[in-house]
């Protein structure tokens, strides 16, 4: 997520940001797959996991967030 972040941080273009932070949710969203699929696995413990899942879903919140605003800009 941080580097798909970073270039959207770069982009030369509002749709360019827009598509760029499309990844970093994309990217967002797969993490916590996996790591839903730890926890059913039970290859982890849900409480070790709960903390980073808050922070993933705030995270793709803000990301989402980010998506729209920049799509309401002119």
């Amino acid at each position: 997520m941080g580097a798909n972040y970073r270039a959207a941080c770069r982009a030369k273009s509002r749709p360019d940001f827009i598509s760029k932070m499309g990844i970093v949710e994309e990217e967002c969203d797969e993490a916590l797959y996996w790591m839903e699929i730890l926890i059913d696995a039970g290859l982890m413990k849900e409480e070790r996991l709960t903390e980073l899942r808050t922070e993933a879903n705030e995270i793709l919140s803000m990301v989402v967030a980010s998506i729209k605003t920049a799509r309401g800009r002119k």
